[in-house]
């Protein structure tokens, strides 16, 4: 007697034994784990990219703000040069708070040094804002790079006119290169932008 289509057909089947699903499980694991490692890791250098391009922002328009005030801005003295100074989170406000640029307000500007007062008393509280844990410094500096070319938070006093460069310093919290999270005011971490402020000229 032959056998029916349906018994050989029957007869030629497989089936996947446990091992191999688990096998296969394992195997389509190890693939999701990477997929969401590489997610994380482009989440995080988005949010470095966009941090970095705030912060430059934030200081090309403190830099317009100088260049539009020179009268203000080239003066040496913290005390009669409300741009220059060293803030971080916690007193990111200037040394004479003032809202005279507010339409709002009915107090108004009286000379130019107020004006610069109410620039950094805006400017500082927005900068607080978008960057966390900012720190930021304004110093007339001729050694703003140390002797291995690296960006330095410390201050050279020029010794004459033409040495009055500003340069705006900006540092915030971030993770570093071995998944350290590191503060602006650590020992150890740098500026993240610089930018120079020649008197009444070019960036």
């Amino acid at each position: 007697m032959r056998p029916s289509v349906l018994s050989i057909s029957s007869s030629r089947q497989h089936g996947f034994s446990l091992l191999e699903v688990l096998v296969s499980v394992i195997v389509l694991s190890f693939g999701v784990l990477g997929m969401v490692g590489l997610q994380a890791a482009a989440l995080k250098s988005n949010r470095d990219a966009r941090l970095q391009s705030e912060a430059l922002g934030l200081a090309r328009e403190l830099a317009e703000m100088m260049r539009a005030n020179p009268s203000v801005a080239t003066k040496t003295a913290e005390a009669d040069n409300p741009y220059l100074g060293n803030f971080q989170t916690g007193s990111m406000v200037p040394r004479s708070p003032s809202n005279c640029l507010d339409t709002s307000s009915t107090a108004r500007c009286v000379d130019n040094v107020a004006v610069a007062n109410a620039q950094m008393t805006e400017w500082l509280a927005r900068a607080d804002r978008v960057l966390p844990g900012i720190r930021v410094v304004v110093c007339m500096d001729t050694a703003p790079y140390d002797a291995e070319g690296l960006p330095q938070w410390g201050c050279t006093a020029p010794t004459s006119a033409e040495q009055n460069i500003s340069f705006i310093k900006l540092g915030w919290t971030r993770e570093d290169t071995e998944r350290q999270i590191r503060q602006a005011t650590d020992n150890g971490v740098r500026p993240y932008v610089i930018l120079p402020v020649t008197p009444g000229g070019q960036l």
